[in-house]
């Protein structure tokens, strides 16, 4: 939307200035996330009463009517609409207007033009958008639809750009990628995609966003290990160590199925980081099925574990469910979870001491410069010379601290 600003000779600016169009692109995954876009739409028109202000995104496409309430907002725009974000803009006419269409009727994904904004070594390339799964728990399905996937070639088409640029890494999102493909006519796959990307001239990693685990098996792990490109990170979204709360969330794996695509992906990437979504608290979390999911945590032991507490979302099937959890009982399973990713990572950082990884360095960060490893790992070497920024070096490691493990070039 940025890009389409500027490309129509508008001016952007930090969110704080004053400005003359404000435009925010919302998030309803949680109820604390309504919460901030609410807070944020309210303090807009201090800086500028007389702005014009849009609001766009996932909550918009949601909750169209409550948005409507608020007399500051004077455009609501769904999901579908928020490509053309500028006409509606500029046809503005001091009238609210609202304009969310039924996002289950899209049937096409939005071809992206050329990312215009990346960071420095690092792109984000969104391949699909919608979901089919409808997990209990989530609303993402009905503020962004069915699955919609991009074609391949428009996808090969935008990484080619990318790496002219001189960006090395391309990190592969969408809402559901696991799914990607399943709407068109032909047998293509997220596998098929990555083959191509791997063919790009310039670009040296390709990083995968959260993966549902289902896609993963031997003929998959198979193709995808002959991409010398794709690293060793995956973010596998498991939700819940206990059968019986996976069955309530209507997530349509076991714990059993989830650790034998843990066990291949750790006999084909030895170095592979393994990290993962966890829901506590979910209706109906009993101690012992909280237990379950602990002690499973444990055996698994991922590099990194994101917990969420659960948060109920108007209009999903586990919103209405039974035995709706305390917060002080879902903040104390939290903690525990957080205090057993953070001893994992630990343990893990640790392991790398005295070895040798490869790392594409970033940018500056007071007398460090930073980047990452190939399983997303965060190192610093103390130096000045940013000349080494967007260049991969190999990195001996010498110290950890906190997340992030320290290291030296050469002979530093």
């Amino acid at each position: 939307m940025r890009q389409k600003f500027i490309e129509n000779g508008y001016e952007t600016v930090e969110f704080e200035e004053k400005a003359d169009i404000y435009v925010i692109n919302t998030c309803t995954v949680t109820n604390m996330s309504d919460r901030k876009s609410r807070q944020i739409i309210r303090r807009v028109k201090d800086n500028n009463e007389s702005a014009i202000l849009a609001v766009t995104g996932c909550y918009a496409q949601v909750a169209k009517d409550e948005l409507d309430k608020i007399d500051d907002i004077d455009i609501v725009l769904g999901n579908s609409e928020k490509k053309d974000i500028v006409k509606y803009v500029e046809d503005f006419a001091n009238k609210k207007e609202n304009i969310v269409a039924d996002i289950m009727k899209e049937k096409s994904a939005i071809e992206f033009e050329v990312a215009a904004y990346t960071e420095k070594t690092r792109a984000v390339v969104k391949i699909q958008d919608g979901c089919d799964r409808f997990c209990s728990y989530c609303i993402i399905p009905y503020a962004r639809g069915r699955v919609r996937s991009r074609s391949i070639q428009d996808i090969v088409d935008e990484i080619t750009e990318i790496s002219k640029q001189g960006i090395k890494e391309v990190v592969i999102t969408g809402i559901h990628i696991a799914s990607y493909g399943k709407d068109f006519k032909k047998d293509i796959g997220l596998i098929d995609l990555l083959k191509e990307i791997n063919k790009i001239e310039g670009i040296k990693r390709i990083r995968l966003g959260s993966i549902e685990p289902i896609i993963i098996n031997e003929n998959f792990i198979n193709e995808l290990i002959k991409l010398e490109k794709v690293c060793d990170h995956f973010h596998l979204s498991l939700q819940s160590g206990c059968d019986e709360t996976l069955k309530r969330m209507n997530r349509r794996y076991t714990t059993k199925e989830f650790e034998n695509v843990t066990n291949l992906i750790k006999e084909n990437y030895p170095n592979v980081a393994l990290t993962t979504d966890i829901i506590v608290g979910f209706p109906g979390e009993t101690d012992k099925e909280f237990l379950q999911t602990y002690q499973y945590l444990d055996k698994i032991n991922f590099y990194k574990m994101h917990i969420f507490k659960y948060s109920p979302r108007k209009g999903t099937k586990a919103a209405v469910m039974e035995n709706q959890i305390d917060g002080n009982l879902k903040e104390l399973r939290s903690n525990k979870l957080i205090e057993l990713s953070n001893k994992n990572q630990k343990q893990q950082n640790e392991k790398y001491i005295g070895k040798e990884l490869e790392v594409l360095f970033e940018e500056q960060e007071r007398e460090y410069i930073k980047g990452h490893t190939t399983n997303y790992i965060m190192v610093y070497v103390k130096t000045s010379d940013t000349s080494i920024e967007n260049t991969i070096k190999i990195v001996k490691i010498i110290d950890t601290q906190g997340e992030s493990l320290i290291g030296m070039i050469g002979n530093g």
